[in-house]
């Protein structure tokens, strides 16, 4: 058995993708092997970046996801995808949508795309999202794209995992206030109005700025104050005509730079 894992190992390493597949599966399913094949690989990991995706229903979650994606493989980054979405409290099924929504990445070796159930568990991730994170990184995927179930104010297990957390709005989703709440609006690394061609877009981003303003930068993660803290940028895209996916990519890498270099 030992020798098993090792090779298989070695086939997740090498970026074979039916090891990759088969190892999540085992992950899900708490196989008696996935530890000891997560323990063989845990010296390779440490080389990704985490991006969670997060934010409500509805928000352009998934086609903002499959427009990074395609924006990091032209840069030839190897690409990891995990897209998690909510069980059915009455059959335990998923529907798994995303996969629909990324067929144009199904020719391409370079990324790797996961939908994967919640089977219940809170936080808007799966139980075994951390650890299929890590295979990923194993398997050498260096930009890993983590989207979130539609969330609500509660749900933001992401920002224990994500290096980078990027929360998605759009313009005529509820009240005003409902910018101001506490919880899924204090987690965001970057904020990105998504749809911004819809009406309502620039009064939207104006209450963003307007509460940035009033927020003290968060400083949990990073450790720096001051001039040098991290103030959440506001990126207006509109993913399903290509529009801002660059500057947000642009945005992450600067984000990134900023807290490496801070120490």
């Amino acid at each position: 058995m030992s020798t098993q894992i090792e090779k298989w190992a070695t086939q997740i390493r090498d970026g074979e993708i039916r090891a990759i597949s088969r190892a999540i599966t085992a992950i899900e399913n708490h196989a008696p092997e996935a530890e000891p094949l997560l323990k063989i690989l845990f010296p390779q990991t440490g080389a990704a970046y985490l991006t969670g995706i997060t934010g409500a229903p509805g928000t352009g979650k998934s086609t903002l996801v499959d427009r990074l994606a395609a924006h990091y493989r032209k840069e030839e980054s190897h690409v990891g995808v995990i897209a998690v979405d909510p069980t059915s409290p009455y059959t335990g099924g998923a529907i798994l949508g995303d996969r629909i929504r990324m067929q144009s990445h199904a020719g391409d070796a370079g990324i790797f795309i996961r939908s994967m159930a919640t089977r219940g568990f809170l936080g808007g991730l799966a139980r075994a999202t951390a650890e299929v994170a890590l295979l990923l990184d194993a398997a050498g995927k260096r930009q890993i794209l983590i989207e979130t179930v539609g969330v609500g104010q509660d749900e933001i297990e992401i920002v224990r995992l994500a290096d980078c957390v990027v929360v998605v709005l759009v313009p005529g989703l509820g009240d005003d206030i409902q910018n101001m709440k506490a919880g899924l609006m204090e987690i965001a690394d970057i904020f990105v109005l998504n749809k911004a061609d819809r009406q309502g877009a620039d009064r939207l981003e104006e209450q963003l700025h307007a509460m940035l303003s009033m927020v003290v930068p968060r400083v949990d993660r990073s450790r720096v104050t001051g001039e040098n803290a991290w103030h959440p940028p506001v990126i207006r895209t509109v993913a399903t005509e290509n529009k801002g996916i660059d500057k947000l990519a642009q945005t992450i890498a600067k984000f990134r730079t900023h807290f490496e270099s801070s120490g």
